[in-house]
């Protein structure tokens, strides 16, 4: 079974999953170190850096496997089955959108883009949803020009939440 998952494009992708690649980029880093700690002259020394760059490199790969984990989930649709077509379905969530003050980028008849509202404290997240015939496909990850964050993340859960129920009243 296939899941479908939100595309980004261009530098949307390359901003979204730069944390994961600067965990990578440290991951070399420490495998570098390893491997130059090998031409070092003092056993005591090579072993202290191999050690140390050992550990960097665990640390660095967990957390850089670990937020890939989390960031390729945020980016799969949750499929709802509703009672109505696209565009009644469409037509509730244009209606939650006005009145939560998101900015839609996209509007057609199959998929609507918005921007949530943002404010100082809280950066804005971006919402993909798909209208089907008898089914909606909603996406919500954290804005891709902001970054990564778990508050984020859980204002994102929320707001598929919103969404699911619009679409299901």
């Amino acid at each position: 079974m296939s899941v479908e998952r939100l595309s980004l494009h261009g530098s949307d992708r390359v901003r979204y999953f730069a944390p994961v690649a600067v965990c990578a980029y440290l991951a070399a880093i420490c495998l570098a170190l390893i491997v130059t700690s090998a031409f070092l002259h003092n056993l005591a020394e090579a072993v202290a850096v191999s050690a140390a760059a050992a550990f960097g490199l665990l640390l660095s790969g967990a957390l850089g496997a670990g937020m890939l984990g989390m960031q390729l989930r945020e980016l799969r649709y949750l499929t709802v089955t509703t009672g109505f077509d696209a565009d009644a379905n469409l037509q509730q969530v244009l209606r939650l959108a006005r009145e939560l003050g998101w900015q839609p980028t996209r509007v057609e008849s199959e998929r609507f883009d918005a921007r949530t509202a943002d404010s100082m404290l809280q950066q804005g997240e971006l919402v993909v949803v798909l209208f089907r015939e008898r089914q909606v496909l909603i996406a919500c990850i954290c804005d891709p020009g902001v970054g990564f964050s778990l508050v984020g993340r859980r204002r994102c859960q929320h707001n598929r939440e919103l969404v699911r129920r619009a679409v299901l009243r």
